[in-house]
């Protein structure tokens, strides 16, 4: 079970699901599940609960809708049957958290020993583009490569929240490529300085294409993470090798900051980052999260 946001021909926001490898809209689904709601007849949900709250996000509670509607409709007469236009799954999130050398082999390949405690930074919501955007390199930009990421999505709002509580705020798991243009944050690290800018510019935020629920993994840091720039793999690993599991990053981080619903968190990257140039298509993968295509262009002065 996965959702993704998209827009219909004529611009309407939408919800989808791929459910049994067949797109449905969700929206619509919703619309008729209300009507048998009313009648008395449907488990008592809603949708702003869902969606936007994130803390009932789960295939349980997309299944559940499923399964009062398949009583009196075909789920046929809710599949998508255009070209989907994919949209930012999780909307306008407060933050976007990005956890630094989380992966040995890629603090080794950066020059870096593995921190001993978590490292993280920001990275801006202005930033984020889609499945199938593009990513723009500002004219002239010093070399800017590529980062997969497994993304987590907070469910609800925390403080403090102890380790062992850490999964009861995961609404779900999405896809981030964090793009960085490495000219700027070198410069800003020899004066001694942060690299918000180097991680912020526009388009540099790829997620997507869905945000899939966290009932829907059984095991996240058991899986497969890699990107290819035109077919070639450049990055290859398991989540496994993350330094810092979740429920550590997440105890750590709302230590000091408060996770809000939909926040994301970027858990660092494996090793193989690479340039990326005008003209190449990436294709960032986590198993059974799907695969984030994004195309590059320069931008031209």
């Amino acid at each position: 079970m996965k959702a993704f946001s998209y827009l219909t021909p004529r611009n309407e926001p939408r919800i989808g699901i791929e459910y049994h490898h067949r797109q449905y809209d969700f929206t619509y689904c919703w619309e008729v599940f209300k009507d048998i709601q009313s009648s008395g007849r449907g488990p008592l949900l809603s949708f702003l609960q869902i969606m936007v709250e994130m803390e009932y996000f789960s295939a349980a509670s997309f299944k559940e809708v499923l399964d009062v509607i398949k009583q009196f409709k075909s789920l046929k007469d809710f599949v998508i049957k255009q070209d989907v236009r994919y949209q930012v799954p999780i909307g306008r999130p407060q933050k976007i958290i990005c956890i630094g050398r989380n992966y040995a082999a890629h603090a080794a390949e950066t020059g870096h020993k593995p921190p001993s405690e978590p490292m993280f930074f920001g990275k801006a919501v202005s930033s984020m583009i889609p499945h199938q955007g593009n990513i723009v390199l500002p004219a002239g930009s010093g070399p800017v490569e590529h980062e997969v990421e497994l993304g987590i999505v907070i469910s609800k709002r925390g403080k403090k929240i102890p380790e062992q509580d850490a999964y009861d705020y995961v609404a779900g798991y999405t896809i981030v490529n964090d793009i960085s243009e490495r000219g700027l944050q070198r410069k800003a690290m020899e004066k001694g300085h942060p690299w918000f800018l180097a991680k912020s510019i526009d388009t540099f935020c790829p997620i997507g294409p869905y945000l899939v629920p966290a009932d829907a993994i059984k095991d996240p840091h058991h899986l497969d993470i890699s990107l290819k720039i035109n077919g070639d793999v450049k990055q290859q690993a398991n989540t496994s090798d993350m330094i810092f599991k979740i429920p550590r990053l997440i105890h750590y981080i709302s230590t000091y900051i408060s996770l809000e619903p939909g926040d994301i968190i970027a858990t660092g990257t494996p090793e193989g980052v690479s340039p990326i140039q005008d003209g190449d298509i990436l294709e960032a993968e986590v198993e059974h999260l799907g695969i984030l295509r994004n195309f590059v262009f320069e931008e031209k002065s």
